[in-house]
């Protein structure tokens, strides 16, 4: 049994993670972050949900780069192939769950 108080989790850079849980090659991962990632595509589907924070997502769609704001308990689900980054507006915890050691 784990339980993680995710305002407690502060390191020291950027992107650093905090491993949650492995079922059966997905993980579950604590970020935080006050800076951009990068574009990148996963190896399958993303599920990034905000706990703290504002993350503005930037996607691209047919080549056409949308921006979207998430806040507190907004979801982004990023199907196989979608080309992605999130920028924080300051610091952000964020729970990622992808396919483990993906991008």
């Amino acid at each position: 049994m784990k339980i993680i108080v995710s305002k407690n989790f502060s390191p020291t850079r950027a992107w650093e993670a905090l491993d949650v849980a492995n079922f059966d090659g997905t993980s579950v991962r604590l970020h935080w972050t006050d800076q951009p990632y990068r574009w990148h595509i996963n190896d399958g589907e993303e599920v990034f949900v905000v706990l703290d924070g504002v993350v503005e997502m930037h996607y691209r769609e047919r080549g056409e780069v949308h921006k979207v704001m998430l806040n507190v308990g907004d979801i982004f689900f990023a199907s196989v192939g979608t080309e992605h980054v999130a920028h924080p507006q300051g610091a952000a915890r964020v729970l990622v769950i992808e396919k483990e050691d993906s991008v």
